[in-house]
């Protein structure tokens, strides 16, 4: 497999969430490069959005799998043309994580054309920007599959750095309900707007506020939160009787949503009632783990340097395997402007961490897993 013409192709579909046309298009795409293989291809479907499956066992029980998606989320049409330039791809997804979805393939490729003893696996969601329902609903078809290890490539944008720990994602609706009355007359009313906002400042107060404009921490590992989106009102001259916010919590290791629900019941101004719309679990590994320590000591041949772990806030869809016992190494190649309008990732780091995969893997075929 030419990785670099795979990731380029990939990167031409219009993968935006949600966009079945282009999506089944790229599915159909990937399930054409493995038509002639060892590996087995499946697209599963029980949303909108499709998850592929390419396998080389029928076991439920893997040795390795790799997670990762193919969904992106909106750009420009010039961001669906992959440019080149000074060592760098740029492109919508070159980052987040169509080059990953690719090294995922050619390690698929790779596995099953050596037919090394492994029983291996490679998993791709279509609609993680948004929540990866797709996901869910296949582990959910899928209850007895398992992976004594998850490789994730799909965080960060350093390859110098393999994530040990990711927080808990956990949503949260308030839903304030006031009274109408005329803008003239607010004694008259009750301002559902106020008591949310009340309500807010209340948690702001115990999760304090970070930005550009605030000095960074040295540890960023505790809780926090964001005011994601807000509606009230419909008039200028109407008391608003309803207003709705999102918040966005991240939560360490050493919180839990029972603890998260007392705060936010303290914070609560009268009128005003909480939702748990979402959520998940930390994502959390041992360092010292000797398969994760084996994959740094390839990473860190491959490469000619030393890497570090690090602690990020965002989420991983590796979470699910997590929570059944499976040994998660989370590490990615290197770029910048996920999500941005420019979007790039460094070509080397990418090959690098095919290279380090191929290894692994290897590795572990010689080995075992134990």
């Amino acid at each position: 497999m030419d990785l670099i013409t795979t990731i380029e192709d990939l990167i031409k579909f219009r993968t935006e969430t949600g966009n079945e046309k282009e999506i089944n298009k790229a599915a159909e795409y990937i399930c054409k490069k493995f038509e002639n293989s060892n590996a087995s291809v499946s697209v599963f479907q029980s949303t909108a959005s499709p998850v592929i499956f390419l396998h080389n066992t029928d076991s439920w029980d893997f040795d390795v799998i790799i997670l990762g998606h193919i969904d992106v989320v909106p750009a420009t049409d010039d961001m669906f043309n992959p440019v080149i330039k000074d060592g760098k791809m740029y492109g919508r997804g070159t980052l987040d994580m169509k080059s990953f979805a690719a090294v995922a393939l050619n390690s698929m490729e790779y596995v099953a054309k050596q037919k090394l003893p492994l029983k291996f696996g490679v998993i791709l969601s279509t609609d993680e920007e948004k929540g990866s329902k797709s996901t869910e609903s296949f582990m959910k078809a899928y209850p007895q599959i398992s992976a004594k290890i998850v490789l994730d490539n799909d965080v960060g944008g350093d390859i110098t750095k393999i994530v040990s720990k990711c927080k808990n994602p956990v949503f949260v609706k308030l839903i304030a309900t006031g009274k109408e009355a005329h803008g003239s007359t607010p004694w008259d009313g009750i301002d559902a707007n106020e008591l949310l906002m009340k309500t807010w400042q209340n948690i702001r107060r115990m999760y304090p506020y970070y930005s550009l404009e605030t000095q960074k921490p040295s540890d960023t590992w505790f809780d926090t939160v964001h005011f994601a989106t807000i509606a009230g009102g419909q008039v200028s001259n109407i008391i608003s009787n309803h207003a709705e916010a999102l918040l966005d919590f991240r939560l360490t290791e050493n919180s839990s949503l029972e603890n998260l629900e007392k705060n936010l019941k303290s914070c609560l101004e009268k009128g005003v009632e909480y939702k748990i719309v979402s959520s998940s679990t930390p994502v959390v590994m041992d360092e010292e783990n000797p398969y994760i320590l084996d994959y740094k000591q390839f990473a860190e041949d491959i490469m000619g340097r030393k890497i570090e772990f690090e602690h990020i806030g965002g989420a991983t869809d590796s979470r699910s395997f997590a929570v059944k016992g499976s040994i998660v190494i989370m590490h990615s190649g290197t770029g910048d402007g996920m999500h941005a309008s420019g979007e790039y990732v460094e070509i080397e780091s990418v090959k690098q961490i095919a290279d380090i995969q191929i290894k692994f893997l290897e590795h572990l075929a010689q080995k075992g897993i134990k």
